[in-house]
């Protein structure tokens, strides 16, 4: 068995799975891959927006006067707004798969709210994984810079790592597809 980890950043539209699964349309070995879908961490996202407003610095006492009921209904507010997140990030993972599956390969996933790059390595060595393909949006700046997840990947990990570019979205009226 090969085995590929694919660290994608939405959900593989048709075109893009079948370019990967072309990738090893003469693979030796029979090949298993593995999706990786990063979803937000909404209360990491919660107080990146708070940190950014500076706080009780910004609002002084006023934002020392929050109501424990204003607490609790903030945390049920974000724990709603994660479970919204997860769902649509297992819904593209679970569409992702079945495209995969549907073109004849092995296929299975996770969706993560850790750093994406740090669950790449972990998965890499869950599956005794051979190689990664990353695949994005352009991100020009980041790939400048060599912040983006390929280059990332490629300095945590000692097996090939190839970087696709999305080519385009499936039409909203292709939701079976």
């Amino acid at each position: 068995m090969y085995d590929v980890v694919l660290l994608v950043e939405e959900e593989l539209s048709v075109p893009d799975a079948e370019r990967v699964v072309e990738l090893y349309a003469n693979a030796p070995d029979q090949v298993s891959l593995h999706v990786i879908i990063p979803c937000e961490d909404a209360k990491a996202g919660v107080q990146d927006s708070l940190g950014g407003l500076a706080g009780t610095e910004l609002y002084g006492i006023a934002a020392e006067r929050h109501s424990i009921a204003s607490d609790e209904e903030a945390l049920k507010a974000q724990e709603a707004a994660q479970r919204e997140i997860d769902a649509q990030a297992t819904t593209a993972l679970d569409r992702s798969i079945e495209r995969l599956r549907s073109l004849g390969r092995h296929a299975d996933g996770l969706i993560t709210r850790s750093r994406p790059v740090d669950e790449l390595v972990e998965q890499i060595q869950r599956v005794n994984g051979q190689e990664v393909v990353v695949l994005t949006r352009p991100h020009i700046v980041a790939e400048f810079f060599h912040v983006d997840w390929s280059a990332q990947a490629r300095r945590h990990l000692g097996v090939p790592v190839l970087h696709l570019l999305e080519q385009h979205q499936d039409s909203p009226l292709e939701p079976g597809r």
